[in-house]
């Protein structure tokens, strides 16, 4: 072969394949700005899971004290506890425990997470089963409201709020009201 051919051959051979500096930082750029769309959404599905998590774990607890009374035919409460033996004041963030007549904790519910708030609308801290299944709030005859959501680092717009019937059923809505202070 000549020494021609032999250099057409090696040009042939030499052609890199691959991706220009231009068309990388092209790439990386759109990618960039496609995640920044997406984490703000993301963000938003893992905090509407969570409040609806937190949401859950307190009607299921009303479910469960109101079912304790039917059982028990005896009055039993479900109150804000921060040390998970006995009933006490402020918000219900800090856990609550269903607890029968006779000082007997059925169940302990631990502190939400810091940065979620949970409040009753008209500030009660118990809500005590009769035998029926009726309940009453510390303040007033039911229905209680309530609201699960995020105080801190914003607020957001998403909240679950638990509203308990005159008959003493737990109802979840989802709302966009933002409230939450």
């Amino acid at each position: 072969m000549s020494a021609c051919g032999r250099r057409a051959g090696n040009k042939r051979g030499s052609l890199q394949r691959g991706f220009t500096l231009v068309e990388l930082m092209v790439t990386i750029s759109v990618l960039a700005i496609l995640l920044m769309i997406a984490v703000p959404s993301f963000n938003e599905a893992t905090l509407g899971g969570k409040l609806g998590s937190y949401a859950n774990n307190l009607a299921a607890s009303a479910h469960l004290a109101r079912s304790e009374a039917i059982k028990r035919n005896a009055v039993v409460s479900l109150c804000v506890s921060t040390d998970g033996t006995s009933c006490g004041s402020g918000g219900w963030e800090q856990g609550w425990i269903v607890r029968a007549a006779d000082g007997t904790v059925v169940q302990r519910q631990q502190a939400l997470p810091a940065g979620f708030k949970a409040t009753e609308t008209g500030g009660a801290t118990s809500l005590g089963f009769q035998p029926s299944g009726v309940g009453m709030t510390s303040a007033a005859a039911l229905p209680a409201r309530l609201t699960v959501c995020r105080a801190t680092p914003t607020a957001g717009g998403q909240e679950r709020v638990v509203i308990m019937s005159a008959t003493g059923r737990p109802n979840i809505t989802k709302t966009t009201t933002g409230s939450c202070s």
